[in-house]
């Protein structure tokens, strides 16, 4: 006997499925590899990071690298750009897209803290045209489901992707356990669902590690993923080893002060 799959139920999936797409390449690359150069990629598979990003997420990757590097810079006291400490719980776990763009927007901290990212003749073209990116994106859902249809997998997946992203900066400085000193905490549970993202408190102590699983009972997913690629021979991993911040090995809380973001 043939099981019809509901329709419904397949455009769901689609959009769960493109949130994880979405998610595991804005861990692989905006994150790991852009912010921290944690990991270095190769030119192909870069570009096709950058993408598969534009059609899915719409983000310039310089703007994102940009709010997240000053998020280090200011870990949960004046000047982070969505701490919850500051902010609230609720409005960085519902609004953090606002808190987000008014980062992004800021030229001052696209010129201090992406000033290494340099714009090419793609991000002309192509990818600092965010609309354009999500209206193509739109558009394959459409050629697959119909226009109707199309609607529902989009808004699944900006949902989900807008509330999963949030909740790794509202949960993860707000609930679980803290492995490090710092608000930074640490929740396998997110973890699973964000390709390793949920283990914050052991990012913030070791911002460089390519890897953010630290005992034998974490699992980062997205590491795997890394580790697979680096067989390939599609990129390189900064180093294996766990490198803490200064704070983190002499028992310190998050540093007042500014300071410039650590990019190499």
């Amino acid at each position: 006997m043939v099981t019809v799959v509901p329709k419904v139920v397949v455009v769901v999936l689609a959009g769960l499925v493109t949130c994880q797409l979405a998610l595991l390449l804005t861990t692989l690359y905006l994150h790991r590899t852009l912010s921290h150069r944690a990991v270095t990629m190769r030119p192909g598979l870069a570009f096709a990071s950058r993408a598969v990003l534009w059609v899915s997420t719409g983000i310039r990757p310089r703007e994102w690298a940009a709010v997240h590097r000053r998020h280090h810079a200011y870990t949960d006291v004046l000047g982070d750009p969505h701490s919850p400490v500051l902010e609230g719980y609720w409005k960085v776990q519902l609004y953090n897209i606002g808190l987000y763009k008014k980062a992004a927007h800021d030229a001052e901290t696209l010129r201090k803290y992406s000033r290494d990212i340099k714009v090419d003749k793609w991000d002309k073209v192509l990818f600092d045209h965010g609309f354009v990116g999500l209206g193509l994106g739109y558009c394959i859902f459409w050629a697959l489901f119909g226009w109707r249809w199309a609607l529902v997998a989009a808004g699944v997946h900006v949902v989900s992707y807008l509330l999963l992203n949030a909740a790794i900066n509202a949960i993860g400085h707000r609930f679980g356990k803290k492995a490090y000193p710092g608000v930074a905490t640490n929740n396998q549970w997110l973890a699973f669902l964000t390709w390793g993202e949920g283990l914050h408190s052991n990012h913030h102590a070791a911002p460089t590690a390519a890897k953010f699983s630290f005992t034998a009972s974490q699992f980062d997913h997205g590491w795997l993923v890394i580790k697979f690629f680096k067989k390939l021979g599609w990129l390189q991993v900064r180093h294996e080893a766990v490198h803490l911040t200064a704070a983190a090995q002499e028992g310190l809380g998050p540093l007042q002060q500014e300071r410039e973001p650590e990019l190499v």
